[in-house]
């Protein structure tokens, strides 16, 4: 097996998002590209993600793989990756072996591990709220919401997407209207209530991706995906906050 990357940002970037949730996962590397399915240890939140064989320059994967890796250790390697480095990807015995090669040549290797033999499936979920938008507007929202509260309810209806944050002594209200840059579609008034410490986290797809797709539900998980055309998709999957008064 051997991959390589022209544009390193596309792993670097992903693990490092990946890595603030999780931090062992199990890589996925068949003809079909590179794919990740984790949850995070809490269990609130999962992300997805697949890196496309298109985006590789050379890819060559003869039978599938899986590669359970320290998310942490390998942050700290692709961090040593500049936007003029072509990466490489192989494995050794035992080993993920990276070279970094433009002026010098770098070669790290890490251990593969091994984690408990358990493939976790991607809920099959349906929305009625689908919100398409620059990620930049999520970005805003979320950090204003933080001014006031460690939660944010979303609030969808039919041309608006609001973001409502009440805490002991401030609030906030974020309203976003259909425009060039979203496009809300929901048939009802639909709210529902999430973790702000966890969506800073996933809003990081920016990175990315300059669009997000937000879907969600009442008292029901939240999806937000980003993506880039045959290059790589990350999507995340959020518990809701439920109202138990």
């Amino acid at each position: 097996m051997r991959l390589t990357l022209a544009e390193p940002k596309y792993l670097k970037d992903s693990i490092s998002i990946i890595s603030e949730l999780v931090n062992e996962a199990k890589l996925k590397i068949s003809k079909d590209g590179i794919e990740l399915v984790a949850m995070d240890p809490a269990n609130v939140a999962m992300v997805i993600f697949r890196l496309l064989p298109t985006a590789f320059t050379e890819y060559d994967v003869e039978k599938p793989v899986d590669v359970a890796i320290n998310l942490a250790n390998l942050k700290q390697i692709l961090r040593r990756a500049s936007p003029s480095d072509v990466l490489s990807v192989e494995i050794d015995p035992g080993k993920l072996k990276i070279q970094l090669k433009s002026s010098s040549t770098r070669t790290f290797s890490l251990p593969i591990i091994d984690l408990e033999d358990k493939d976790q499936k991607v809920p099959e979920l349906s929305f009625p709220v689908t919100v398409e938008a620059n990620s930049i507007i999520l970005n805003e929202a979320i950090t204003d919401a933080e001014i006031a509260s460690e939660s944010v309810s979303l609030v969808a209806e039919p041309g608006k997407l609001s973001f409502q944050a009440e805490g002991d002594l401030n609030t906030a209200t974020i309203e976003i209207r259909d425009s060039e840059g979203v496009k809300v579609t929901a048939t009802d008034k639909t709210k529902a209530k999430y973790s702000i410490e966890y969506l800073k986290k996933m809003i990081e797809g920016s990175k990315l991706s300059d669009k997000v797709t937000i879907q969600f539900n009442k008292d029901y998980p939240l999806r937000l995906t980003y993506s880039t055309i045959d290059k790589v998709m990350m999507t995340f999957i959020l518990a809701p906050r439920v109202d138990t008064d």
